[in-house]
């Protein structure tokens, strides 16, 4: 496992995000998420929305910065993930701004697997919690090096 110092070199290396959008209900986990991202140091601004309905609301926003990266709950009320993707398709393309999708998930499923692979938008599925090694994976395997 590496070190923060090494984690931080790792990502000075890639190229930074602009802005990150968590969407999970659950506080602790986005909070940890953030933690994660924030001494991964791959970004400027990390956004957080309790739900489905939230992320897209802040999508919608054309004021705001458009998420480089989603990170995505499954389980989740008012709006699900799934639901939340359903929503996500119908966006206008400036306010989906090609944002690299990625489903978290607290216990990978075969069902969930399947689900994951038919939707274009979803470009991975990923178990929780979010660890910084996941982090700099994710970067570095969607976004490369600068």
């Amino acid at each position: 496992m590496p070190s923060w110092d090494q984690l931080y070199i790792i990502c000075r290396e890639m190229i930074r995000l602009n802005c990150i959008l968590l969407v999970d209900d659950d506080e602790p986990t986005n909070f940890l998420h953030q933690i994660m991202i924030e001494k991964a140091d791959c970004c400027d601004q990390v956004v957080t929305a309790e739900n489905g309905i939230e992320a897209l609301k802040y999508l919608r926003d054309s004021g705001k910065t458009t998420p480089d990266l989603i990170l995505l709950d499954i389980n989740m009320p008012r709006m699900n993930g799934w639901q939340f993707l359903e929503e996500y398709a119908k966006l206008e393309t400036s306010q989906k701004a090609h944002a690299t999708v990625v489903m978290l998930t607290t216990a990978l499923r075969s069902s969930e697997e399947d689900k994951a692979s038919m939707i274009d938008d979803i470009t991975d599925l990923i178990p929780k919690p979010l660890t910084a090694e996941g982090m700099t994976e994710i970067v570095k395997r969607f976004f490369g090096h600068t």
